[in-house]
């Protein structure tokens, strides 16, 4: 029963994500062979200058992440494991894949938003910030940052007159941002949106976020060039 629970809410994200924007559907394609045929992803515009506190009560804003690509997704303290997010896909196919290389320039940081799992932020980091802790082989709280803020500004994003901030007894929550992961880029830019209900939907981000660091690179060496 839970399987098909979990891919029914795939589904209706994925519907989403389908309205959203018909480029998503060519990034797709694109990224299936995103090893031979390097594609820009595209530039959904300017995401909010978004603010929160850590779990070691230190404030962040969005000036702090100016050297790195950063990945938003939303946990609750009721339910972290595979309520709104599977946390396990995005712990092995995500943090552990690029933990290594996080100290590089334009390298990834993960900052998790905790709700109450209605869409409200909560204050108490603890819960979230523990299992992490406990479950994520060399956890980093400097690279996979619990945050206390308001997410429901960063997904404030609209497109081909379909919003992201959708509601509904079919999404956890009745939120559907609780779903939904944001890549940005150094420049604060939503550069792809994906669910984080599925394994399939957290290797496809996992492939962004290559994508996003191969341009990266790119420009790095055309700056060397210049030098």
């Amino acid at each position: 029963m839970e399987v098909k629970s979990n891919a029914g809410h795939a589904k209706r994200i994925l519907a989403i994500l389908l309205v959203f924007g018909p480029a998503f559907i060519l990034i797709f394609i694109a990224t299936r062979s995103c090893s031979h045929n390097f594609k820009e992803l595209d530039d959904y515009g300017v995401a909010d200058n978004y603010a929160f506190i850590d779990a070691q009560g230190i404030k962040h804003t969005v000036d702090d992440f100016k050297e790195y690509s950063v990945l938003i997704n939303v946990l609750q303290p009721t339910c972290p494991e595979n309520c709104s997010v599977s946390f396990w896909h995005l712990n092995h196919l995500i943090y552990q894949k690029m933990r290594d290389n996080a100290r590089k320039k334009g390298s990834l940081r993960i900052i998790t938003f905790v709700t109450d799992g209605k869409g409200n932020p909560l204050k108490d980091l603890s819960a979230v910030s523990d299992m992490l802790a406990d479950q994520v082989e060399g956890y980093d709280p400097n690279i996979w940052i619990v945050a206390s803020g308001d997410p429901k500004k960063l997904y404030d994003f609209e497109h081909n007159n379909a919003r992201l901030l959708q509601e509904g007894d079919m999404y956890y929550g009745g939120e559907a941002f609780q779903e939904l992961m944001l890549l940005l880029d150094k420049k604060n830019h939503l550069r792809m949106v994906l669910s984080g209900k599925s394994e399939g939907m957290i290797r496809r981000m996992r492939e962004h976020v290559a994508l996003l660091k191969k341009q990266y690179d790119k420009e790095n060496a055309k700056d060397l060039k210049k030098k």
